[in-house]
């Protein structure tokens, strides 16, 4: 058996994997683990939203570099986790939207299942910023196990 674990660092995707490296270990299965490249958008200077007027000022994309370094280090952390556990593991970093690469990548790669965290965001913010989960439960044509 081969599972995809889709990581981004939080707390939620470190219990996900947990749950797949023990999965993994009892099935005699493998990982892949992908991290999906997605530049943040971010806020510069204070705490609140900005004002229509002052977005283009204030917001701004960061650089993919820093994305990719971020992926690379939650990727490293991975490794080091599943090679103390004894699982056999592959890491990638995927680019674009989470739900679509990550759907993507475990039909062309064959795997058994996905296995993913959940936030456990309030309605209102995952109807704002959506849910990876949710996404690729509706999207992805293996069977997805949501870790809450």
């Amino acid at each position: 058996m081969k599972y995809l674990v889709a990581v981004d660092g939080s707390e939620s995707s470190t219990e996900a994997l947990e749950y797949a490296l023990d999965l993994a270990t009892r099935a005699g299965g493998s990982l892949v683990v992908a991290y999906a490249v997605e530049p943040r958008v971010l806020v510069e200077g204070g705490e609140e939203a900005p004002t229509n007027a002052e977005v283009g000022q204030r917001i701004y994309t960061e650089d993919i570099e820093v994305a990719e370094e971020r992926g690379e280090e939650v990727l490293e952390d991975v490794r080091d986790r599943a090679e103390e556990a004894g699982v056999a593991v592959e890491t990638t970093l995927l680019y674009g939207d989470p739900v679509d690469t990550v759907a993507d990548y475990a039909e062309d790669e064959g795997v058994d299942g996905i296995v993913v965290g959940h936030r456990g965001l309030s309605g209102r913010v995952e109807g704002m910023v959506g849910s990876v989960a949710k996404g690729l439960v509706g999207h992805a044509t293996v069977p997805v196990t949501v870790v809450k």
